[in-house]
């Protein structure tokens, strides 16, 4: 059986998810795969812009939904940014995710792959991100998120991204050693 290590985080506001992620940037190392997975509007996006932010990429780091996967090169690592939530597991198969992380065909880095759920063979190694937004009766929440599930333009998911919640349940889960060693050296508070 493969060694796990897992971390449960309260996030009350934004600044704390992206301090979240800012520390996991400053831990990573390149073969890192982070798997991200949350209902539409957990904050997947907004944890993949702090996190690249803090590996010092200056470009604007946008859900990669459309374009399905974003390469970024520029910070102290590279950055392969990638979205799943349009395909289905025929199309994601044709995509050779794992050529990200054998570090041949592209220079080893993060592979950071929202939606991860979807994908037909999950990495034996990794760290699951899974971000959850805590249900509350707040106007600015969603009262059951689990049933917030729109068909959403680019459009719509900019103008949308300002009322989400500013709350989030984050889950960290290592599996193998490399990555259970980057959640060893996260001081949670």
């Amino acid at each position: 059986m493969t060694e796990t290590l897992k971390i449960d985080l309260y996030a009350d506001n934004l600044g704390k998810t992206q301090a979240i992620a800012a520390q996991l940037a400053q831990l990573v190392t390149a073969g890192t795969i982070m798997l991200l997975d949350g209902n539409l509007g957990s904050g997947k996006t907004t944890f993949i812009q702090a996190f690249g932010l803090a590996l010092g990429i200056s470009n604007t780091i946008a859900s990669p939904t459309f374009t399905l996967i974003d390469e970024y090169t520029e910070g102290r690592l590279p950055l392969y940014h990638i979205d799943l939530y349009r395909l289905e597991s025929p199309q994601i198969s044709s995509l050779h995710l794992e050529e990200y992380w054998r570090g041949i065909d592209f220079p080893l880095g993060v592979v950071a792959i929202e939606w991860a759920s979807k994908l037909p063979n999950i990495p034996c190694q990794h760290l699951r991100i899974n971000l959850s937004v805590p249900t509350q009766s707040n106007t600015n929440t969603f009262e059951n998120p689990e049933t917030f599930n729109l068909e959403l333009d680019k459009d719509d998911l900019d103008d949308l991204e300002d009322d989400l919640p500013k709350a989030r349940h984050i889950e960290l889960t290592a599996i193998g050693s490399d990555h259970i060693e980057i959640l060893r050296q996260f001081k949670h508070r």
